[in-house]
């Protein structure tokens, strides 16, 4: 009997402890705590750092009127080319305004099963949906926000839609987050305009009756900061960001900023770790990708540019084929474009997450579509020194190797768009295999410098080269000082190609 009662007290303690860990993931078994020195404790799950190419979709509201990224911000600034094209095609703001616009968002071509087939074919290992911009509008079905698609624009719960879409095609699935910004820069319509029949004429963000959209008046001496240093709206970020992280438990998670808040961001990170494991039964299965150096605690992003070097810690791009909205006329990067940088990152350690820019309506266009079509053709031909990889003992060699020939980034690191020769090449390792990938087509014979004979990064002979996705036999020497391999006939029309070189064991 008291045997029997004990273990009906043990098995009564155990549910009430499963019971608490499930309530809304508040309780949980706390690995991680909101610390810098706890947060280092992370490591990278291998799903991320073998993936090495994403797809993004940078998409919402803003995308209807087709003028490009920050049009909730630039309609409310008075003579900007976004505020011309907004008065002229809507009228002032002050009559107007965003919340106006929301209902024109009505994703009527959205296919997220049949974009999200297309992300797979064109090689893509994971997928991120945008989860709110800076414009305060939650692409998920939010029970604290009302401004969000399920209750406007389209009536469908964005995020999860694609999430059940990436699931379906077997990619992982992340959430970008761009919140933080949102409280200094949506402050622009609480304005007015200067000038003109509406001078003086508040902004409809400045009606208390829309604060829950456009916040509240910040304080003018810190709204030139990306980051508000309002207490009451770190809180309010916190609590928003935890309700996207329980509800949908993202396998990644973007922050469009450095870390925010300090103690009240690293607060989330560990909620967001912690939850993962408990999700995940006790493996860490989460990546966390803000814009700031990590030091071991998360994967730093970079916007718009790359690293310079190998990092010792994973870490990832995130740039766009084209404006990070849809804007009429814009320009794409090309397949060939994408393959140089997607090449350039996974030598240094980084992953490519793309932005693959949608129309209003949440189709895509031909050439957006052609463009993605043949990324996935380079990538059936050359994943396999991408895929898996890790980088080499040197990253590269050739002219852009060379600081002098080095442009910076917006956003830090090197620029995203560069000019590569043909003796531009760059490195990855996988299976005691060295892969080498040319980042142009040369012109006569191919010679990589690093791996001649009595190259000190080598330590055996080279018994075999192989063009990556052809069966062609190569003429090939290993000389003194450099690999040189005769340019076949039969050469890839890629600008980018991949050489398998394998060892003697």
């Amino acid at each position: 009997m008291r045997k029997t009662l004990l273990l009906g007290l043990m098995a009564s303690s155990l549910m009430l402890g499963v019971k608490a860990q499930q309530h809304n993931n508040k309780v949980e078994k706390i690995v991680f705590k909101p610390t810098d020195e706890s947060l280092k404790q992370y490591e990278y799950p291998e799903w991320f750092r073998d993936a090495k190419f994403g797809i993004w979709s940078h998409w919402g509201p803003q995308a209807v009127p087709r003028q490009g990224d920050w049009y909730a911000k630039n309609m409310y600034i008075q003579g900007s080319e976004q505020n011309k094209y907004h008065v002229a095609k809507y009228g002032t703001p002050s009559k107007f305004g965003y919340k106006d616009l929301i209902p024109l968002w009505k994703a009527e071509k959205w296919n997220p099963e049949q974009l999200m087939a297309l992300y797979k074919k064109a090689g893509a290992r994971y997928f991120v949906t945008m989860g709110s911009h800076h414009d305060n509008f939650f692409l998920w079905n939010s029970k604290i926000h009302k401004w969000n698609s399920v209750n406007m624009g389209p009536h469908k719960d964005v995020v999860g839609l694609w999430q059940r879409a990436a699931k379906k095609e077997g990619l992982r699935f992340g959430v970008s987050e761009h919140l933080a910004a949102s409280f200094n820069w949506f402050q622009t319509s609480h304005g007015a305009d200067k000038t003109g029949q509406f001078a003086g004429v508040p902004y409809d963000g400045r009606d208390p009756q829309y604060s829950d959209l456009y916040h509240l008046p910040a304080d003018s001496a810190n709204i030139k900061d990306w980051l508000t240093n309002n207490p009451g709206w770190h809180n309010q970020w916190l609590k928003n960001v935890n309700e996207l992280i329980d509800n949908y438990h993202p396998d990644l998670l973007y922050s469009d900023s450095k870390l925010p808040f300090g103690n009240i961001g690293r607060e989330m990170v560990a909620h967001y770790y912690n939850q993962d494991i408990a999700k995940n039964k006790g493996k860490l299965e989460a990546v966390y990708t803000p814009k700031e150096a990590s030091e071991g605690k998360w994967a730093q992003d970079v916007e718009r540019g790359v690293l310079d070097s190998i990092s010792p810690f994973p870490w990832q791009t995130d740039t766009s084929i084209g404006d990070w909205y849809y804007r009429t006329g814009q320009r794409y990067k090309s397949a060939n474009e994408i393959a140089q940088l997607l090449t350039d990152i996974v030598s240094k350690n980084g992953n490519l997450l793309i932005n693959v820019v949608q129309t209003p309506e949440g189709d895509l266009e031909p050439d957006v579509i052609k463009i993605i079509t043949e990324i996935g053709e380079w990538t059936k031909m050359n994943g396999e020194g991408i895929y898996g990889s890790r980088p080499w003992k040197v990253y590269g060699e050739g002219p852009s190797t060379i600081k002098s020939n080095q442009k910076k980034g917006h956003f830090g690191g090197l620029t995203d768009t560069r000019e590569y020769q043909s003796t531009d090449i760059r490195y990855t390792t996988k299976d005691k295999n060295l892969f080498a990938f040319c980042l142009n087509i040369p012109k006569g014979d191919i010679k990589m410098t690093l791996l001649g004979a009595k190259s000190k990064y080598l330590d055996k002979g080279i018994v075999s080269v192989t063009i990556l996705g052809s069966k062609e036999k190569l003429n090939w020497t290993q000389e003194n000082d450099a690999l040189v391999i005769k340019k076949p006939a039969d050469y890839p029309a890629w600008a980018v190609t991949g050489f398998k070189i394998e060892f003697k064991k």
